[in-house]
C-alpha cells in the first residue's frame, strides 16, 4: 500500500477544488433521502412502503435522466448541461412538501429526471485529470468525501424530521442545490482532455476530428457517393448510414465487462438503500430515531476506513467480491436489537461500501474512451440509482410485513444472489473462450 498517493492527490489544486465542491453539493441530497421517507411516514401517515415507493419513483427518474445527462455534458458542455438542473431543483422540492402523497410521485420523478448529476460530473471529472494508480486514489478520496456526507446528511436530516420540519428541509434541499449547481458553474471542472490542451494540442485535434466528421458524412451519403469516396479512402462502407449502424457504433463502448460492471452498480445501490431504510425503520419503531445519526456514522466511518485502505492498494480488487461480501456482512444487521448493536454490526459490511463503489467506476473510466465516458458514467448512476429504486421498496414490504430485520435480509440475500449469478456467468464465459 502507498498512502501516500493521497498526498499526491490532494497536492493538485483542481483535484483538491472539485472533491471539496462534489463533497458540498451531495450534503442536501443525503438528506433528502431521511427528510422524504419521515415525511410520509411522519407527516402523511404512509407506511415505509408507500415511502420506499417514493424513492423508488424518484431514482427511476434518476436512472432515465442520468444517460441523457452524461451525454448532454459531452455534446454541450458542462455549463449548459447543468442549467436545466440549477432550475428544476428549487422548482420541484418547494412544492413536494406542500402536496399529497398522490402528487409527491409524479413530482420527485421529474426531479429526479432533472436531478444535478454530481455524482458523474465528479467521476468523469477525476478520470480526465488523473489515471493509473493515482485514479484508483482519487475515486477512493471521492468515495470517502461521499461516505464524510452521509455521516452529515442524513443525521441532519433526521434531526430536522423528527423535530417536525419536514417541509422548511424538503425546500432547503431543492435551494440548496440549486446554489451548488451555480458554483459547479462556475467552477466548471473539465470533463474532456481538450479542455486541459495547450492551444497547439487543441487544434491537432479539432484537425483529427474534422476528419471524422467528413469520414461520417461519407458514410451517411448516398451509396454510388460512398462508392466514389471508397476509391480515395478506402475501407468506407455502403451501410455505415444505416440506423442500426449508427446504433451499434454509439454503444461500441458496451461490453460485456461494461454491463458486469453496472449490475454491481445495480446491486451495490440496492443493498445499500434497502439499508438505510432499514436502519430509520428498526430505530424508528422502537423510539429511537433521534438516534439514527450514531449508526449512520459507524457504518458511514467504517467505509471511509475501508476507502482509505483500498485507495492505497496497488493491485485492484474484483468488483464483484467486494459487493458479494457487502452483501453477506449486511444480513447479521437484522439481529440488532438496540442502537449500539446496530451500529457495531454496520462496521463490516460499512468496510466495503466505499471499495466497491470505487473499484467499479474505476473499471468504467478504464474501459470506457473519454469521448464516451460521460455517456457511461450516466449509465453507471442510472444502473445505481436503479438499484436504489429497487432496494428501497424491497426493504420497505419486509419491513411492512416482516419488520426491520426483514429489510435487512431482504436486500443482503438479494445482493448475495445477484454476485453469485454474476460470478457464474463471468466464469462460464471464461471457459467458453478456452
Amino acid at each position: 500500500m502507498n498512502f501516500a498517493l493521497y498526498k499526491e492527490m490532494l497536492s493538485i489544486v483542481p483535484v483538491r477544488r472539485l472533491l471539496l465542491v462534489g463533497m458540498i453539493a451531495r450534503i442536501p441530497h443525503s438528506a433528502a433521502g431521511v427528510l422524504l421517507t419521515l415525511h410520509i411516514v411522519l407527516t402523511l401517515k404512509q407506511g415505509y412502503a408507500a415511502a420506499g415507493a417514493a424513492a423508488a419513483v424518484m431514482t427511476i427518474g434518476i436512472a432515465v435522466g442520468a444517460p441523457w445527462r452524461g451525454r448532454r455534458v459531452d455534446t454541450a458542455g458542462l455549463r449548459k448541461a447543468l442549467i436545466p438542473s440549477v432550475i428544476s431543483e428549487t422548482v420541484i422540492w418547494s412544492i413536494v412538501p406542500h402536496v399529497n402523497y398522490e402528487w409527491i410521485l409524479p413530482l420527485v420523478f421529474v426531479g429526479g429526471l432533472f436531478t444535478l448529476p454530481i455524482f458523474s460530473v465528479v467521476r468523469q471529472s477525476l478520470g480526465v485529470m488523473v489515471d493509473g494508480e493515482q485514479r484508483r486514489s482519487a475515486f477512493a478520496l471521492d468515495s470517502i468525501a461521499t461516505e464524510l456526507v452521509f455521516m452529515i446528511g442524513p443525521a441532519v436530516g433526521a434531526i430536522v424530521a423528527t423535530n417536525g420540519f419536514t417541509v422548511a428541509g424538503l425546500t432547503a434541499v431543492g435551494v440548496s442545490v440549486s446554489v451548488a449547481g451555480l458554483f459547479l458553474i462556475w467552477f466548471n471542472p473539465p470533463t474532456r482532455s481538450e479542455d486541459l490542451c495547450t492551444p497547439e494540442e487543441a487544434a491537432d485535434r479539432a484537425a483529427d476530428d474534422l476528419a471524422a466528421a467528413e469520414a461520417a458524412v461519407v458514410a451517411s451519403a448516398p451509396a454510388h457517393v460512398q462508392e466514389a469516396a471508397s476509391e480515395m479512402a478506402p475501407g468506407t462502407g455502403s451501410r455505415g448510414g444505416s440506423f442500426r449502424g449508427r446504433l451499434a457504433r454509439n454503444f461500441t463502448w458496451f461490453t460485456a465487462s461494461v454491463a458486469a460492471l453496472f449490475a454491481v452498480a445495480g446491486g451495490a445501490g440496492m443493498v445499500l438503500s434497502g439499508t438505510d431504510v432499514g436502519i430509520v425503520a428498526l430505530l424508528e419503531r422502537g423510539g429511537h430515531e433521534s438516534e439514527i445519526g450514531i449508526v449512520f456514522f459507524f457504518w458511514c466511518a467504517a467505509s471511509v476506513v475501508g476507502g482509505l485502505i483500498y485507495g492505497a492498494m496497488h493491485r485492484p480488487v474484483s468488483p464483484m467480491l467486494l459487493l458479494l461480501g457487502m452483501a453477506a456482512l449486511t444480513i447479521p444487521m437484522g439481529f440488532a436489537q438496540d442502537t449500539w448493536t446496530l451500529a457495531l454490526f454496520s462496521l463490516l459490511p460499512g468496510l466495503l461500501c466505499a471499495p466497491v463503489l470505487s473499484a467499479a467506476s474505476e473499471k468504467v473510466a478504464d474501459l470506457v474512451d473519454e469521448d464516451r465516458r460521460g455517456e457511461a458514467m450516466g449509465w453507471y448512476g442510472s444502473a445505481l440509482t436503479a438499484g436504489v429504486a429497487l432496494g428501497s421498496p424491497l426493504a420497505g414490504v419486509f419491513i411492512d410485513g416482516i419488520g426491520p430485520s426483514g429489510g435487512f435480509v431482504a436486500v443482503g440475500t438479494a445482493g448475495v444472489v445477484l454476485c453469485l449469478a454474476g460470478l457464474v456467468l463471468m466464469k462460464g464465459r471464461r471457459v467458453a473462450r478456452v
